[in-house]
């Protein structure tokens, strides 16, 4: 009976390892360089454009981002790395600071994509 409470208590325990194990999304593009992006018009037009829906992704990692961005602003990047956290940090405040009417459009798309997610 004592090895069987022993066998329940391990399953237990490791069951609650792994539920408080917190999930993130892949670091695979961790690395990108968003000052090279946000500096270069074209580029940042590109990104801008793959965020919103209205163009094509033509990078990888901007199909990554793209995937990924409304439910880290609606989560506060609860699955972001560190990193990730950095990148959309370094984005908010660029386009506050510089682009305000884009970042505008920016938010209300991906409230009514999260609207409509739900609905």
């Amino acid at each position: 009976m004592a090895r069987l409470s022993l066998i329940v208590t391990i399953i237990v325990v490791a069951l609650a390892c792994v539920y408080a194990e917190k999930e993130f999304y892949s670091s695979r593009y961790d690395d990108v360089n968003i000052q090279e992006i946000l500096e270069n018009e074209k580029l940042r037009a590109q990104y801008y454009n793959c965020f919103l829906g209205t163009a094509p992704c033509k990078t990888a990692d901007a199909k990554f981002f793209a995937g990924v961005i409304g439910e880290a602003m609606q989560t506060q990047c609860r699955k972001c790395t560190e990193k990730q956290k950095n990148l959309l940090d370094t984005l908010v405040d660029w386009y506050t600071k510089n682009r305000p009417e884009e970042w505008e459009a920016f938010v209300k798309k991906t409230i009514e994509n999260a609207q409509n997610k739900n609905a």
